[in-house]
């Protein structure tokens, strides 16, 4: 199904991922599509949202961004995954739509040691919710806890949204600190609550492979990436294997 959109281009500037690059995103202005439904078209057309705004990239000289996503049920893990899915398996998962009262502190931690230098520094409750939340869509917090000694601590929480043929990951916190690799487990956390919830897809936003510190999407396979306006598979390397 086709529809008509109304759409607006932000303001080139320096990209932030490609340095001899500039970005521009085109922003997506017709209020009757900010829905679920909406949004679930305008997934599958590589857009992805913040907060209220849905958008995707649309950039001069420059198509590096490509809009990713794993199937869910023909998922093969790599050896360090399986890894990663062990770990998941020593830590308790909750799925709410509320996120635990002692979220800020660990969102504080992270963003310090790892954003430091970015714009996202000094970390704000008010900036975070401002860019997960939405007024059209609820998303789903995916809490790890670590047991410890009879209690339990916060570790990690993947911001996820709930679309109708999949999830869409947003956003990720956790111990910068910890010994595991829990910014992969948050991955796994949301392939298994993606199987459980029998959906297709777990969207991971864009990859670009002209990026180190955002290549790590393009090692979960199978997957599609979205390249001239159609999703291409993508299948497991047998070096990978």
């Amino acid at each position: 199904m086709s529809v008509a959109l109304k759409v607006g281009l932000t303001p080139a500037s320096r990209c932030q991922y490609i340095s001899t690059e500039n970005e521009q995103l085109a922003v997506v202005l017709s209020p009757d599509i900010h829905h679920p439904a909406g949004y679930q078209q305008l997934i599958n057309a590589g857009f992805r949202r913040s907060g209220n705004m849905m958008y995707r990239p649309h950039c001069p000289h420059c198509n590096a961004c490509q809009s990713l996503r794993i199937d869910v049920g023909a998922y093969q893990p790599s050896k360090s995954q399986k890894r990663h899915r062990s770990q998941l398996k020593r830590l308790r998962v909750k799925v709410s739509d509320q996120l635990d009262p002692n979220w800020f502190s660990l969102y504080d931690q992270y963003i310090t040691a790892r954003h430091a230098n970015g714009n996202m520094y000094p970390a704000k409750a008010e900036d975070f919710i401002a860019f997960t939340h939405s007024d059209w869509l609820q998303p789903c917090f995916i809490h790890l806890y670590e047991p410890n000694n009879g209690e339990e601590t916060l570790v990690a929480i993947a911001v996820t949204d709930v679309l109708s043929d999949g999830l869409s990951a947003l956003y990720s916190f956790f111990d910068p600190f910890h010994r595991f690799s829990l910014g992969r487990v948050c991955i796994q956390a949301q392939l298994e609550y993606a199987s459980a919830e029998k959906k297709s897809w777990l969207y991971l936003g864009y990859q670009i492979d002209d990026c180190p510190a955002m290549r790590y999407k393009a090692d979960y396979f199978p997957h599609q990436r979205f390249i001239n306006h159609q999703w291409r598979p993508f299948s497991l390397p047998i070096s990978t294997a």
